[in-house]
Order: C-alpha cells, then sequence, then structure tokens
C-alpha cells in the first residue's frame, strides 16, 4: 500500500525534488534577507511548477513535497507550504470570481499568501481570538479592528486569510454580540481594539476574510525570530470587508480554519521527517569517516547505537505522516486523530534527531552556516505552530475517549464513560504556526 512503500515513480519524483532543491531553491535561498519574504524563491517554486501541485493533488503528494524540499532547503519548503496554507482556503471556499483573481497569482509564485489566525492572546487556545468585525452599515459590510501577530509572511503578503469575529449565531436565528461565558471559562476583558469584553470566547460565530495585503487601514511589522523567515503581525484598524470578501459562510470561520490545519497537519510532519533524514544523513557520514580512538566513531558502539535509534525514530514517523496522509485523502473520518498523531511524533523525532547529530558532530555543527547549526534554530518552531505539541495530545485523548463513548454507548449492557462532574472546559482548538507557518 502506499502509505508504506513508495512506488517507482513516487521514488524518482522525491529524488528530484530533493536535486531541484540542492541545485537551484538552496542558491536562491541563500540570497534572501533573514526575515523577509525571499520573492525570487516563492517564483521559482511557480516556475518549476510546485505551487500548482499544491492544488492538485492531495495530502499523501504533499507530504512527499515537504519532506523532500525540506531535506535540502528547509527556506524553499516552507515557502511553498506557506502558500498553500494561505490560498488553501480560497481554492476550498473562495467563490469563482475570489478564486479566479487570486490563484493563478499564487500558483504562479507572483502573489504571497498568509493565514492569519493566532493573536497575542490566542495562539494554542485559538478559538479565544478577538479579532473583531464590527458591523459597518453604510457599506452593508464590517471593519476589522485588532491584531495578528506570529503570522509567516507578514506584513508583506498579498493575500491573507483573515479569522475575525462577527457574532455568535444562536439557535433561534439571533446573533450575540457579547460573546459567551459557559463552557470554557469566563469571558475575556479587553482584547484586541474595538472589542468588546466578552469577546474571543469560543468558535462560533468566526469568519474567514479574504483580505487583500493593500487594503485601507491595514498595518504590522516584522518580528525577529529564532528561525530566518517571514514573520510578523497584522494590526487592523478600520479594516474594510465586504460580503464579497467571505470565504465560505459567515459565522461558519472555524470550518474553515480546521478544514485547512486538518490537511496541513500531516505535512508539517513531513517537513519535520525531512529534516530529520537530513540531520541523520549527515551524522552517517561524519561518523563513518571521522577518526576517534584508533579507528571512526561509528566503530564506537554508543554511537552506532545512537545512529540506530535516529534511523528508528525518522521512519517510524514516516511512516506515521504517510498513513496520516493517505487517511486524509481517502476520506476517513478519522484524520483529526490521525493527523494529530503524524504531527506529534513527527515534530518531536525530529527534535530529537537533530539535537542527537549535534552531539555527534561535537562544536562544528555549532558554527553558524553549519547545516545542522540551521535545522537545530529551523527544528523547534514546528513542535509549536499549527497546534503544539500539548495540542495534539490533548485532540489525540478527546478522540479516543470519543470513539471509546460511542462504542460504549452502542453497547447497552456496558455503562458509558462517567461524565465529569463540574464545569466542562472544551479541548484548546488547534493553533496556528508562529503566524501560520506550515
Amino acid at each position: 500500500m502506499a502509505a508504506f512503500s513508495l512506488d517507482p515513480e513516487q521514488t524518482t519524483w522525491c529524488a528530484e525534488l530533493r536535486r531541484l532543491a540542492s541545485e537551484q531553491l538552496r542558491p536562491l535561498a541563500d540570497k534572501g534577507e533573514p526575515g523577509r519574504v525571499n520573492r525570487p524563491l516563492v517564483a521559482a517554486l511557480g516556475e518549476l511548477g510546485l505551487l500548482a501541485r499544491l492544488f492538485d493533488s492531495g495530502a499523501f503528494d504533499l507530504c512527499l513535497m515537504r519532506e523532500s524540499l525540506a531535506h535540502a532547503c528547509t527556506e524553499a519548503e516552507t515557502a511553498l507550504a506557506l502558500q498553500g496554507l494561505g490560498a488553501h482556503p480560497v481554492a476550498a471556499f473562495g467563490t469563482p470570481e475570489q478564486r479566479d483573481r487570486w490563484l493563478p497569482e499564487v500558483v504562479a509564485g507572483r502573489a504571497v499568501a498568509a493565514f492569519a489566525l493566532s493573536e497575542p492572546g490566542a495562539g494554542s487556545d485559538a478559538a479565544a481570538l478577538a479579532l473583531e468585525a464590527v458591523p459597518d452599515p453604510e457599506s452593508g459590510g464590517w471593519r476589522l479592528y485588532g491584531e495578528k501577530c506570529w503570522i509567516s509572511n507578514a506584513p508583506e503578503a498579498d493575500l491573507i486569510t483573515v479569522f475575525a469575529r462577527t457574532g455568535d449565531t444562536e439557535p433561534d436565528g439571533g446573533v450575540r454580540t457579547d460573546g459567551e461565558p459557559g463552557a470554557g471559562g469566563e469571558p475575556e476583558a479587553g482584547g484586541a481594539p474595538g472589542a468588546r469584553p466578552g469577546r474571543g470566547t469560543g468558535p462560533r460565530g468566526v469568519t474567514a476574510f479574504l483580505v487583500p495585503g493593500d487594503r485601507a487601514g491595514l498595518g504590522g511589522e516584522a518580528l525577529d525570530m529564532l528561525a530566518p523567515h517571514a514573520l510578523g503581525t497584522f494590526v487592523f484598524d478600520g479594516v474594510p470587508v465586504g460580503p464579497d470578501d467571505v470565504l465560505g459562510t459567515p459565522g461558519e470561520g472555524f470550518r474553515v480554519a480546521m478544514h485547512t490545519l486538518n490537511l496541513f497537519r500531516p505535512s508539517v510532519g513531513a517537513f519535520a521527517v525531512g529534516m530529520a533524514q537530513a540531520a541523520l544523513d549527515a551524522t552517517l557520514a561524519h561518523t563513518a569517516a571521522r577518526p576517534a580512538f584508533g579507528g571512526v566513531l561509528a566503530d564506537l558502539q554508543a554511537v552506532a547505537h545512537q545512529v540506530a535509534e535516529m534511523a528508528t525514530r525518522t521512519e517510524a514517523a514516516r511512516l506515521l505522516v504517510y498513513a496520516a496522509a493517505e487517511a486524509y485523502d481517502r476520506g476517513d473520518p478519522d484524520v483529526p486523530r490521525r493527523a494529530a498523531m503524524a504531527k506529534l511524533l513527527a515534530t518531536e523525532t525530529a527534535q530529537y534527531v537533530v539535537d542527537a547529530a549535534v552531539q555527534l558532530h561535537g562544536a562544528r555543527a555549532l558554527q553558524r552556516g553549519h547545516p545542522l547549526e540551521h535545522l537545530y534554530r529551523e527544528v523547534r518552531a514546528p513542535r509549536i505552530y499549527e497546534g503544539a505539541t500539548e495540542v495534539q495530545r490533548t485532540i489525540i485523548a478527546k478522540e479516543l475517549y470519543r470513539r471509546h463513548g460511542s462504542r460504549a454507548a452502542a453497547r447497552p449492557d456496558r455503562p458509558g464513560p462517567a461524565r465529569p462532574v463540574g464545569r466542562q472546559v472544551p479541548e484548546p482548538e488547534p493553533a496556528t504556526a508562529p503566524g501560520g507557518a506550515a
């Protein structure tokens, strides 16, 4: 089955991607300015046809692309993934006019996309977002007030998928504008400019908007982060949006967000696997040649066993990622659990493998410009973005107990799980990357 054994065509394609990343994309990445969008690199991804494949392929192909590119050029991998993350909501939920306007530009690498969900007070608890869409009676639309933070490609993106509160729809068809305490805690006070106390208390009433980067009232600034990616903030000071800017249905923005994240979450694991494999390959080459104690490092059992552990964990993570991606492509209802498991294991494994590789290389791996020094800075963020490790564990446990409860309820001779007493706290909603970076 494809999830566990690539066919010859896939193997050849992955090898070609690694070659392209090393020979054509790596030089462009090296010329980029740290912390800024590398537009020549994005354009090259378009010219090579890789951006088009983002929207023509499924989750499995996306994982193969991300793993292969990450092996030789993490910047190219990230640029590719961010185009998909920011523009997938347009492809999946946009109107024909929105798709015709933006997707050709994204696919060609002429327009840079961003996915803006995280906020200063709403990262892992993305359901607590407070960016507010205030009704504008004159235009029949809304004006956005608030801030998005840790957004990849901010503030330089040309199109932004933005999630904002338009009011929680009540069962009787009315609209709440004061937030909703109850299950999940007390209303938040303060928040973004223009936000009223009580906003940001749950996923209901969130709407996804497609906002051009040059829209009036939109500002922001770059952030200086550990890894050299373009990351920043967006500040919304009365940014006008109308019905033509809505992605999907008003009030159902979290469906747009979760649909996107369920697709991209396994591929974050693929990115991590690509980094782990690069670190493992470097370690094999180094330990097989490095003289030590009258032989080479690989002759030492402690070193050989460490390398064996690195390889085993990397392969286990790869198989779990592939299985999750294939499950997504075949429409398996268990995708949230599988995707969370894949991201959890792969990102934690990559952290372990890269750290072990640095240890086995010694001081040389800490020198600026060494490939492992680069990977050491790159590997930390994926454990946080698109749902931190702790959030993934929460999702996995919730899905396991939900399935257990469903099975118990189907057997009347056995009692179902006891319901906890007291106020119920929902699981954290999956977060975006530092800004949605995949």
